[in-house]
C-alpha cells in the first residue's frame, strides 16, 4: 500500500485502531505472532569451522597441499613446515572476510530504537522496541531514534536527520499531509519516517506501517544477504595461471624423467629428480609473498589515510575503470555554508568552507575591509544570530555545531564577521512551520523590543513594506520586488537554498504573542545563497582519474539541481554527461540501464536498490567498479562493488563493515592516492611472478636438455630444493617493495580481462627463461668436458650459475623494459636480498658439512670466473636485444 497516499482516517481504519486507544495489549500479541519481531533477521548462521574448512577448497591451495606432502617425503621438513603456515595464514585472512557479512547485518541492528513510546490499551508506556507491530501509535520527539517505518497523524516542528538512510544532508521537515504523488523517491515521503533514522527537532505521532525486515532497514539487510562479494581480477588470475603452471610444470618433469631413464640414468635417481623438479617448478611461495606485498602496500595506504579491509581487493584499484562516489560527505564536506549574500543591492560572496570560522566577504572580487554597524550587512548578520537556536561548542580537538545544519551555517557566516555576542534577551520565539514559511523572535534591548525575521524569500518578501538601501530604510517598490525575486532565482538555479532576512521595531502596542499580526510592514534586508560546498581538493583529483582513463559518477539521494550544480563546480557535469533521476532509472529494463550508464555520470534522487543497480549495470558492461559511500543506504552497492569504499569519520557501521577500503580522512583524493598505490602493486606482484617463473623455466630447461642429450646429471635433488629456497624467497619479496615507475597514473586501467602475462611479460618470461637454462647447461658442459671424472666440479658449477643467473635477473624483472632504464641502487631491500642469497650459497659450497648434504666442491678463481661471466649473459644478451627491437619501432 502506498501509505502517503491515506489520509489519517484511511490509516487508522486500516489497521482497525482507535486514535485516542492505541492496540490492546492482546491484539498486538496476535499481530507480533503473526508479522514477526521488528528486528533486522540474519540468515541462519553457519559455523566458524565451515567457514575455515571453506578456505581450502581451492585448486591453488590442494596443489600446496601436494607440494606439502612431496616435501615431507623427501625429508625436506623445513619446507613442508612453511607452506603449512602459508596456508594456515591464508585461510585466516579468508575466513576474516567470510564474517564480514554478520558484521554488517549486527551494524544494522545496532541502528534499531531499543525502547518505543507507544499507546497500548489508553496508556502511554516504553516497551522494547521489537515487540512494535504495524498499527501501534507511536510518539517521537527530539533525539528520538524512529523504531519502525512510522506514517505521521501529527507533528509539530518536526525534522528527521535521513542522511544515513537517502543520503541528503539536511533534516528533513516533516508534515501530516497526504501526498497523493505516486513513486515518491524516500527522501520526498515527508510524512513518512524511517526506522534508524534520527529526530533532530519537535515532536509528532505516527502510526506504525512496517516492521522489521519489511522496513527500508530491512530491505537494506535483505540485500546485504543476497549480494555476493565479487572475485577480484587478481584472484581470478592467479587461479587460472596455478592450474596452467601446474599442468606445465607436472608434464615437463614427466618428460625430464621419462628422457632421464630412456637414457640409461637410474629410475629412483630419476624419480626423486623428477619430484624435486615438479616442487621447484610449481612457486608455493608465490601465494606468501603476493599477500607480503599487499600487506606492505596497505602499510603504505594506511599512512595515506586508507585503511584496507581485504588484502586482495588493494590490486582491483589498480584497474578500476569507474568510481561510483556519493555526493554528501565524500565529494562535498557534509557542512552547510552559506557562499552567496545579497544586500542594499550589492551582491557578496564568503570565502571560507564548512566549519571553517575564518573567511571574507568579497564584493566584485575584492574584500570587504570593515563592517559598518548601522549597513545592511550588519543587520543581516545580527538576524541570523538572533534568529537562531544553534550553538558553536569549542574544543581543543575539534569544532562542533550543536543544531539544525542551516542554522549553523549562520552561526559560522556570523563569526565570520566578528559578530559573536547577542545583546539582550529573547522574550519570545515562534518556530518556522510549513504554513508560515518563516521564523521569528522577539528581543528585547534596552527598552526596544525588535522582532528578527527568517524565512523563504519570497513569502517573507509579501510581509515587508519597507527594505534597506544605504543603511536606510526605504519604500519596497514594485521595481525593488522584481529586483529581489530576480536575486532569488538566480540563487536557486545555483542549487542554493536561500533564507531572506527581516526585522521590525515594535512599540508598545503591538501584541508580541499574535506572531500573525507582528509579522507584517517588515523591512527586508536581503538573501542568504547556502550550500554543501564541495571539498577543496575533488576536483583536481577528478581531473587526475580522468586523465588516468577512470570515470568520476556521483550518485545521490539529492535534488537533481543539487547534484547538478555540485557536478558542475567538481568537474564531472558536461553537455556529454547525462543526469538521471531514481523515477527514471525505475522506467527503464536492465538492457536500458545498460546503455544509458555508459552516457550518464550523475544520478539524483536514487534508492538503495537504485545504487545496486547502477554498479551491477557497469559491472555488466565490464566495468570494474569502485562504489564510495558513506550512509546505510551506500552498503548493498558498496558490498556488490569490485571494491566497496567507506568513509572513516562520518561513515556508519554498516557502511565501513561492507567496505574493502575505509578512508580515514573521508578524502576523495586518498582514492586517487589508494588507485595509484593499487597500480604500482600489481605491478610488482607482476615483476615478481615474471622472476619466479622465468627461473623456474632455466631449471627445467636445463634439466630437460641434459636429459634429451643423454648428459649426466647437472643438478641433484637437493640442489634443485636450495635453488628454489635461496631464490624464491628474500629476492622475490623484495621486489614487493620496488618504487613505482614513473608515469602510473597516466595510462588507462588494465582490462580485468587482461592476462597477467600481458604487456610482452610472458616473452620477457620464456626469453630470460631459455637464456638462463642455456647458460647454465653452458658452464655445467665447459666444466664437466674439461674434466669428465670430476662430476661434482661441474654440478657446483651449473648449481652456482643457475642462482647467479636468477639473482642478476631479479634486477632485470624490475622494469617493463630492460636492465639499463632503471637504477639498480634504488631498492635498498633488493640489495641487501640479494647479497643474503648469495652468501648462502657460498655457505653452501665452502661450508664443509653443507658440502656433503648439498653434493658440492670448493670452487677457485676458473669457475668463479665461468660463474660470473654465464650468469651475467642472459639479461646482457636480451637487455641488447630488446634495445634493438625497440630502436627499429621508434625509427
Amino acid at each position: 500500500m502506498q501509505w502517503t497516499a491515506q489520509s489519517a482516517q484511511q490509516l487508522l481504519k486500516h489497521f482497525n485502531v482507535i486514535k485516542d486507544k492505541g492496540l490492546n495489549a492482546k491484539r498486538a500479541e496476535r499481530t507480533q505472532k503473526k508479522v514477526g519481531p521488528n528486528k533486522i533477521i540474519e540468515l541462519a548462521k553457519r559455523s566458524y569451522w565451515s567457514y575455515f574448512l571453506e578456505q581450502f577448497n581451492n585448486f591453488m591451495v590442494l596443489v600446496l597441499l601436494a607440494a606439502t606432502v612431496i616435501s615431507f617425503v623427501l625429508g625436506e621438513y623445513v619446507d613442508s613446515f612453511a607452506i603449512i603456515c602459508i596456508l594456515i595464514s591464508n585461510a585466516a585472512l579468508g575466513f576474516m572476510q567470510e564474517i564480514k557479512s554478520e558484521r554488517s547485518l549486527m551494524a544494522l541492528k545496532r541502528l534499531s530504537a531499543p525502547l518505543g513510546k507507544v499507546l497500548r490499551d489508553g496508556v502511554w508506556q516504553r516497551i522494547d522496541a521489537e515487540q512494535l507491530v504495524p498499527g501501534d501509535l507511536v510518539r517521537i520527539t527530539s533525539g528520538d531514534r524512529v523504531p519502525a517505518d512510522i506514517r505521521f497523524l501529527e507533528v509539530d516542528g518536526l525534522y528527521v536527520d535521513e542522511s544515513a538512510l537517502t543520503g541528503e544532508s539536511c533534516a528533513i521537515r516533516k508534515t501530516e499531509a497526504v501526498i497523493y504523488k505516486s513513486k515518491l523517491a524516500l527522501g520526498d515521503r515527508k510524512n513518512m519516517a524511517y526506522m534508524g533514522t534520527m529526530v533532530t527537532k519537535g515532536n509528532g505521532l505516527g502510526l506504525v506501517v512496517e516492521t522489521g525486515m519489511q522496513t527500508e532497514m530491512g530491505k537494506i539487510a535483505h540485500l546485504l544477504q543476497t549480494t555476493h562479494e565479487t572475485v577480484t581480477p587478481l584472484q581470478l588470475k592467479l587461479e587460472q595461471m596455478g592450474k596452467l603452471l601446474v599442468i606445465i610444470s607436472l608434464f615437463l618433469t614427466v618428460v625430464v624423467v621419462g628422457t632421464g631413464v630412456w637414457h640409461g640414468q637410474d629410475f629412483y635417481r630419476m624419480f626423486l629428480t623428477g619430484v624435486s623438479l615438479a616442487v621447484a617448478a610449481i612457486p608455493e611461495g608465490l601465494p606468501a609473498i603476493v599477500t607480503v606485498a599487499l600487506a606492505l602496500g596497505v602499510q603504505r595506504m594506511i599512512k595515506k589515510k586508507a585503511i584496507v579491509r581485504k588484502l586482495p581487493s588493494v590490486e582491483t584499484l589498480g584497474c578500476a575503470t569507474v568510481i561510483c562516489s556519493d555526493k554528501t560527505g565524500t565529494l562535498t564536506q557534509n557542512q552547510m555554508t552559506v557562499t552567496d549574500l545579497w544586500v542594499e543591492g550589492k551582491r557578496l560572496q564568503v570565502t571560507g568552507g564548512g566549519y571553517d570560522l575564518e573567511g571574507s566577504f568579497l564584493n566584485n572580487g575584492q574584500e570587504v575591509q570593515k563592517i559598518d554597524r548601522m549597513s545592511g550587512l550588519s543587520q543581516l548578520l545580527k538576524v541570523a544570530v538572533y534568529c537562531n537556536n544553534a550553538n558553536i561548542i569549542k574544543s581543543s580537538s575539534a569544532l562542533k555545531l550543536d543544531g539544525d545544519p542551516t542554522e549553523a551555517a549562520l552561526l559560522i557566516l556570523a563569526n565570520k564577521a566578528g559578530l559573536k555576542e547577542t545583546e539582550g534577551n529573547k522574550i519570545r520565539e515562534f518556530a518556522f512551520d510549513s504554513a508560515r514559511k518563516m521564523m521569528s523572535v522577539v528581543w528585547k534591548v534596552k527598552e526596544e523590543k525588535v522582532l528578527y525575521v527568517k524565512g523563504a524569500p519570497d513569502i517573507l518578501l509579501g510581509r515587508c513594506t519597507h527594505i534597506l538601501r544605504d543603511s536606510r530604510r526605504v519604500i519596497l517598490t514594485r521595481a525593488l520586488r522584481e529586483e529581489v525575486l530576480a536575486i532569488n532565482e538566480q540563487f536557486a538555479k545555483k542549487a542554493l537554498r536561500n533564507l531572506g532576512f527581516a526585522f521590525r521595531t515594535l512599540n508598545h502596542t503591538v501584541d508580541i504573542t499574535n506572531e500573525h499580526k507582528m509579522e507584517q510592514e517588515l523591512t527586508f534586508i536581503g538573501i542568504t545563497g547556502m550550500i554543501d560546498p564541495p571539498r577543496e581538493e575533488v576536483a583536481a583529483s577528478i581531473d587526475l582519474c580522468q586523465r588516468a582513463g577512470i570515470k568520476t559518477v556521483m550518485i545521490t539521494g539529492d535534488h537533481r539541481g543539487t547534484a547538478q550544480a555540485v557536478a558542475d563546480k567538481i568537474g564531472i557535469g558536461s553537455k556529454e554527461n547525462k543526469l538521471l533521476t531514481g523515477y527514471e532509472i525505475e522506467e527503464m529494463s536492465a538492457e536500458e540501464l545498460y546503455v544509458a550508464v555508459e552516457e550518464t555520470s550523475i544520478y539524483a534522487r536514487v534508492s538503495p536498490e537504485h545504487k545496486l543497480r547502477i554498479v551491477k549495470a557497469l559491472q555488466h558492461n565490464g566495468h570494474v567498479v569502485s562504489m564510495t559511500g558513506d550512509g546505510v543506504n551506500d552498503a548493498p552497492a558498496i558490498r556488490a562493488a569490485d571494491i566497496g569504499v567507506s568513509m572513516g569519520v562520518m561513515g556508519t557501521d554498516v557502511s565501513k563493515e561492507a567496505a574493502d577500503l575505509v578512508l580515514a580522512d573521508d578524502n576523495f583524493a586518498t582514492i586517487v592516492a589508494a588507485i595509484k598505490e593499487g597500480r604500482a602493486i600489481y605491478d610488482n606482484i607482476r615483476k615478481f611472478i615474471s622472476y619466479l617463473l622465468a627461473s623456474n623455466v632455466g631449471e627445467i630447461l636445463i634439466m630437460f636438455l641434459t636429459m634429451l642429450f643423454g648428459m649426466p646429471l647437472p643438478l641433484l635433488p637437493t640442489q634443485i630444493l636450495w635453488v628454489n629456497l635461496v631464490t624464491d624467497g628474500l629476492p622475490a619479496m623484495a621486489l614487493a617493495v620496488d618504487p613505482a615507475e614513473g608515469g602510473t597514473m597516466c595510462c588507462k586501467p588494465r582490462n580485468r580481462r587482461e592476462s597477467i602475462f600481458a604487456r610482452a611479460m610472458g616473452w620477457k618470461i620464456i626469453t630470460r627463461g631459455f637464456l638462463i637454462g642455456l647458460c647454465s647447461l653452458l658452464a655445467f658442459t665447459v666444466t664437466y668436458y674439461q674434466d669428465p671424472l670430476n662430476l661434482p666440479l661441474a654440478q657446483t658449477v651449473a648449481f652456482s650459475t643457475l642462482v647467479f643467473a636468477q639473482l642478476v635477473y631479479v634486477f632485470d624483472a624490475r622494469t617493463n623494459t630492460t636492465i639499463f632504464d632503471r637504477n639498480p641502487f634504488n631498492n635498498k631491500m633488493l640489495l641487501l636480498a640479494v647479497g643474503s642469497s648469495a652468501l648462502l650459497m657460498l655457505v653452501v659450497i665452502y661450508y664443509p658439512s653443507l658440502q656433503q648434504i648439498f653434493h658440492t666442491v670448493p670452487l677457485g678463481f676458473r669457475e668463479w670466473l665461468l660463474v660470473t661471466i654465464t650468469s651475467s649473459l642472459p639479461v646482457i644478451i636480451a637487455g641488447l636485444c630488446d634495445q634493438c627491437l625497440l630502436a627499429k619501432r621508434t625509427t
